[in-house]
């Protein structure tokens, strides 16, 4: 009879095990459903037709914080191997491991020219510190079509590494998903960021394209002289911070452009004014810009006010205080540099920080057919509006705001317009200056655009030191970082594709750790609690059976 259960017993088990092999799956029991394919991913996955190689290079003797990262990466792929329609190949590997210096040179070479960029981490050990070359990223590749992936997003300075890494892991999902309909799918959306009009140079957007580079093709489009063939490639337009008027013929290819379906980013400060003019005068005339966007705006179904938004939910600047030779800087708010807090309710904002902005108008929505309009980024309710043009002065630092004129609605920053936009041309002379057909559509195709009351919002700051570039929302002087990153990548996301894949941006993963500080207070009782107290029980649950054994066997 026992042997026939065991029998039983081990025929259940090899079925079972041969069963797991053809059939995953796992019970995921987490408040936030970390361990659960977002619909959309399954989607991308069911459309894939041809097999998907996952290259991945964190492998290897790791730090404790890249190996829970290289553990979410594996639980995740291992999800996409079980929900895929197409088999998906996954390789662990450490590219270096066991390679002499000059074999890694060259090998180092090659990866660098697909896109593979290694991180260099200090590790202390008992000797002092060594460093150790990592590789938090991945291809992947279908058919002749590859991609890499970076695993480790948000390393920016005044990150710290276990803030990065939760952040990292919170992406995964997006960036693979991202990336695998990307190689089966052929597309590769271009993303072009507009010049000619006194727009600001490569060096302060040089974050923001860098950042973009990694999913889009990027660069920078002239409107004066780009064709019609150069604007059919494009599928997003940036208008950053021009300075210049434009013409009535840049202003009829941007119609013809958002006619034919194109996305667009309005970034435009209304206003004119500078931090660096007011430190040099103290006090500075803020005037009105004049680009000549008015109208295509108001048609399109917006309007940047020509006004200043003082808020005292803001950024700090560095201010002398005090004269002389030791001038005494400290850091004081700047209420001309509002900090604007996300509308969480929409998926493009949703999980990001407050985003800084730089002498920032209010934006307004027209009522026009067939446009729906999304708020985006708000200010605070702690706000004055001031109608320009107006005086700035640096003096205002040492003011104290009365509360009662700083409470206010909060007002619209940067919107989302959607649907059919009617022509800003229709019934109107071609402008002179153009020499091609481009059609005269009385209405666009279904499309996007973003409308930002502030020029800067996608600009970097530049060291005046050595001129290297600082992150994309990091403020040098505070060492804070803003959401102004992470804004640009959920916009440009949103933008260039209806598959609404932004939704995976926002998974959030929460990391539950352990006080440190309790930890040191309490560690020497709960030292004492996990020594003695299994010896304790043991020792009781000996007496119990010994006491238990005698009282049974001795009637």
């Amino acid at each position: 009879m026992v042997n026939k259960k065991v029998f039983l017993f081990a025929v259940l088990l090899i079925v079972a095990n041969i069963t797991a092999n053809y059939f995953y799956t796992r019970f995921d029991f987490t408040k936030e459903k970390r361990f659960t394919l977002n619909p959309k991913t399954k989607t991308v996955l069911d459309k894939a037709k041809q097999q998907v190689t996952i290259t991945v290079f964190l492998d290897g003797e790791l730090p404790a914080a890249f190996k829970r990262l290289q553990r979410a990466t594996a639980d995740l792929l291992n999800d996409y191997k079980a929900n895929s329609a197409v088999k998906i190949k996954v390789v662990f590997t450490d590219p270096i491991i066991g390679l002499a210096q000059q074999e890694q040179d060259t090998v180092l070479n090659h990866l660098y020219q697909i896109g593979i960029e290694p991180t260099n981490l200090n590790i202390k050990n008992d000797a002092g510190f060594t460093q150790k070359t990592i590789f938090p990223m991945a291809i992947v590749q279908a058919g002749d079509r590859q991609i890499s992936v970076k695993l480790l997003q948000n390393l920016d300075a005044g990150g710290n590494y276990e803030e990065n890494i939760n952040n990292s892991i919170q992406n995964l999902e997006y960036v693979f998903t991202s990336a695998i309909k990307k190689v089966s799918t052929g597309e590769n959306p271009r993303i072009g960021f507009t010049e000619g009009n006194g727009e600001p140079s490569d060096l302060y957007l040089s974050d923001a394209m860098k950042s973009l580079a990694d999913s889009y093709e990027v660069g920078r489009v002239d409107l004066n002289q780009i064709s019609k063939k150069g604007l059919d490639k494009l599928k997003i337009l940036f208008i950053t911070k021009p300075q210049q008027e434009f013409s009535e013929a840049v202003k009829y290819k941007i119609n013809y452009f958002v006619m034919n379906g194109g996305r667009m980013v309005w970034s435009i400060d209304q206003v004119s004014a500078s931090l660096d003019s007011l430190r040099g005068k103290g006090e500075q005339l803020a005037f009105n810009n004049k680009l000549n966007l008015d109208d295509m705006l108001f048609i399109y179904g917006a309007r940047i006010n020509y006004n200043l938004v003082a808020d005292l939910n803001c950024a700090e600047i560095p201010v002398a205080m005090s004269g002389g030779a030791q001038r005494d800087v400290q850091m004081a708010p700047w209420i001309y540099y509002p900090v604007l807090l996300p509308d969480t309710s929409n998926n493009i904002v949703r999980n990001i920080d407050g985003v800084k902005t730089e002498f920032l108008s209010t934006v307004d929505t027209i009522g026009i057919k067939g446009v729906r309009k999304t708020p985006l980024l708000r200010t605070s309710p702690y706000h004055i509006l001031y109608n320009t043009p107006k005086l700035l002065s640096l003096g205002v630092v040492a003011e104290v705001p009365d509360q009662k004129l700083y409470s206010n609605r909060p007002q619209n920053a940067a919107v989302l317009l959607e649907g059919t936009f009617p022509s800003v041309f229709v019934n109107r002379a071609v402008p002179a200056g153009i020499t091609e057909s481009y059609g005269t559509a009385a209405q666009s195709k279904n499309t996007k655009m973003i409308v930002i009351g502030d020029g800067d919002i996608f600009l970097n700051q530049v060291s005046a030191r050595d001129g290297s570039v600082f992150p994309l929302g990091f403020d040098r002087y505070t060492q804070r970082n803003f959401g102004n990153k992470a804004f640009l990548l959920n916009v440009a996301d949103y933008l260039s594709s209806d598959d609404n894949l932004i939704e995976l941006r926002n998974k959030e993963v929460k990391v539950r750790l352990l006080d440190k500080q309790l930890l040191r207070q309490s560690k020497t009782k709960w030292q004492f609690i996990n020594l003695i107290l299994p010896l304790l029980l043991l020792i009781s649950f000996a007496i119990f059976q010994h006491y238990y054994r005698k009282y049974k066997y001795a009637r």
